[in-house]
Order: structure tokens, then sequence, then C-alpha cells
């Protein structure tokens, strides 16, 4: 049996500041860093064997706190632009509660949650999914059906898209699924790399 830990970076300093990050990288505050090491320590009693993350800081300074919590100081990473956040085009660098004041709650909720809402210049959630599943049919995928347990370290879109798969949501039920910030979710997978089971622990969910 194989096993899928996907965690969300810690909290950024464009989260603490409100702001859509997207592609712009940027650095884990204090609390990032704690989160994340809280996060190693859910998995401090993992084997782990290769571990996967995007190719933005955050989620390789979340990476390091999660090696050097655990103590598996062994491990690497491979970065991928395939892993990366969304682009939130436009909206990237602006308040996401002064955007909420201007388009309104239900057009605010579809933009951040919403399956296929167009943002220009960015993507949607759709579009995050078109990406990253090559990817983790190519590699991840592969890894599980070989019977290696794998880590992502990725963004709350990045790792939707996957749970969204793996889950085998509705483009629907996808809106109501959020992640927080250094939250952990655990797949057991059989051999065919079916999901068996699933756990979620800690992290912090903005819920505004």
């Amino acid at each position: 049996m194989a096993k899928l830990f996907l965690v969300r970076h810690g909290k950024s300093e464009w989260n603490k500041l409100g702001q859509w990050t997207g592609w712009t990288d940027v650095e884990l505050v204090e609390e990032g860093r704690e989160e994340a090491r809280a996060a190693g320590e859910f998995l401090k009693d993992e084997n782990i064997d290769v571990v996967y993350t995007s190719d933005l800081k955050r989620t390789h300074q979340t990476f390091e706190e999660i090696k050097n919590s655990t103590g598996k100081n062994h491990l690497t990473n491979i970065p991928s632009e395939a892993l990366r956040e969304r682009h939130y085009g436009i909206h990237t660098g602006k308040n996401k509660w002064q955007v909420k004041d201007e388009v309104g709650e239900e057009m605010f909720n579809s933009i951040r949650r919403g399956w296929d809402t167009k943002i220009p210049e960015g993507e949607t959630l759709k579009d995050v999914h078109t990406r990253v599943m090559p990817y983790y049919e190519e590699n991840i995928k592969k890894d599980l059906m070989s019977g290696k347990n794998v880590l992502v370290v990725a963004h709350g879109n990045t790792l939707r898209a996957l749970i969204k798969h793996l889950e085998s949501l509705s483009d629907l039920d996808i809106e109501n699924v959020e992640v927080g910030t250094g939250e952990v979710h655990s797949y057991s997978f059989d051999e065919n790399a079916t999901v068996l089971g699933k756990e979620v622990r800690g992290g912090t969910v903005d819920k505004k």
C-alpha cells in the first residue's frame, strides 16, 4: 500500500496581507514556518520516498521546515512549474476583501473557488487541473503504483485540482473544498493507485 501526502505551503507574506499571490514568488512568514513544522510533526513517523514541489520558494521553504522537523535530512525535492499556484491575472497582488467589496460576494466566491470562472490574463481552476493532471499521471501516479510514498508540497488550488481528481468530485463540489496553509491530506492507495482512504490533519483555513 502506497501513500500520498498533500501539503499546502505555510502562510506567506501575501497570505498574511490577504493578497492574491498566484505566481508571485513571496517568502513564508514565521507563522507559516511554524505551520510547516507542525505539518512535519504529522509526517514524522511516515516513510517518504519521493518529494515533489512547485518551483516557487514558499513551497521549498515549507519542505525545508518539514524536512528539519521530521529529521528526514536525506530527502530532496523535485520542483516543477506544473505544480504552481493558479495565476490570478489582473487580480494578482490585490487585496481579496477589497475585491469582494467591489464585485459582490457571489462573484467573489466564484472567482475564488469556482471551477471555470475566468480571470483576465489569468487561469481558472479548470486550467490548473489541465496542467496538473498530466504531471500527476506521468510522475506521481507512477511512483504510487510502484509502491512509493510521495509527498507533494504545493498550493491551495494545485491541491484542490488534485483532490478533485482523487476524490472524483464534481465541478460544483470542488467549490466547497478548502485547503488550509500547512494542512496535510494523507491518502492511501492500492497497487492500481486507487484511493483506499483519506485523513486530514492540521492547517489553518481562511474562511473569510
